[in-house]
């Protein structure tokens, strides 16, 4: 199958999904069999999207807008939203949450975040290198976007973070809050692998009316790499993994409990992020997103 990916940013992760399946991702309505395109551009450019409906209709070819920013959709006006609910210019409707259902296609699809495997993986030496407690450097890490003047959405994120680690240090526990912005990938895989504890916290989604149910990609991606994964709740990890699999809190006093109970209890916390690894590697990388997509396609066609 030919697949055209519309994002802006190129999706990488995703594009590696399609190739590693076999299909081939190529630039061209003319060419392409499914076109996968970004919910937020084609709302930001309703013009351009209903003229590329047009000409993949012409072909029949199947039209997926994918949206990794429900129910907040990155800041894109009430109005493009409304505009779009009316219209319903897609064949299917992708998100990594389900709060708004059907309400810009007919046909909805789970189609959640995932690892990316040429980023994200452990190998078996690795994960018993991780059980042991000379491995680590800190207790406690996020890596993520904490710039709340350029990104103020992550105010939430960065106010939280900064009340853990008041929390946590008359505890005597290290806590490494760090943006990702200059850090090598490798640098970043060091910080997540050598963390007894990695946590998820208020995502940009969060901005909207209602708290995002979906998982960003850290919840995928710190498992694949063999960290422990400590998250704040969503909705759909329920879904996705497995009670024994899954770790999660309720506000800063039930986040600092588990942390502790982590730290006193290290076998059975790399033992939960074994299951967590084990989980991602077999159902959640971009692979299997993307099989999804191809499923949902060939349904709506």
């Amino acid at each position: 199958m030919r697949v055209l990916l519309r994002f802006r940013s190129g999706f990488a992760g995703l594009r590696e999904g399609f190739e590693a399946l076999g299909h081939e991702v190529v630039d061209e309505p003319a060419a392409a069999d499914l076109c996968v395109a970004d919910f937020v551009d084609c709302a930001r450019r309703i013009r351009d999207t209903l003229a590329l409906k047009r000409r993949l209709a012409a072909r029949g070819t199947p039209f997926v807008a994918l949206s990794r920013d429900a129910p907040w959709h990155r800041g894109v006006s009430r109005n493009r939203l409304l505009a779009l609910a009316l219209l319903k210019p897609f064949d299917g409707y992708a998100a990594h949450s389900m709060q708004e259902g059907g309400r810009f296609a007919r046909r909805t699809l789970y189609c959640p975040n995932a690892a990316r495997e040429s980023l994200y993986r452990a190998s078996a030496a690795e994960l018993a290198a991780m059980r042991e407690a000379a491995w680590y450097r800190w207790d406690v890490s996020f890596l993520g976007n904490v710039d709340t003047r350029r990104y103020p959405e992550h105010r939430k994120r960065a106010a939280f973070l900064a009340a853990l680690r008041e929390r946590l240090a008359p505890l005597g526990v290290s806590a490494l809050i760090r943006d990702a912005a200059g850090l090598s990938e490798p640098e970043q895989l060091d910080i997540v692998r050598r963390s007894r504890v990695n946590l998820s916290t208020f995502v940009a989604a969060d901005a909207g009316a209602e708290p995002c149910w979906g998982l960003p990609e850290r919840c995928y991606g710190v498992p694949a790499c063999g960290g422990l994964l400590l998250s704040d709740r969503r909705k759909h990890a329920a879904g996705d993994f497995a009670a024994d699999e899954w770790a999660d809190y309720d506000g800063i006093e039930h986040c600092v409990a588990r942390i502790r109970e982590f730290l006193k209890s290290p076998a059975s916390a790399r033992a939960l992020a074994e299951r967590a690894h084990a989980r991602v590697m077999r159902e959640h990388c971009y692979r299997h997103r993307a099989a999804r997509l191809v499923d949902f396609a060939a349904n709506a066609r």
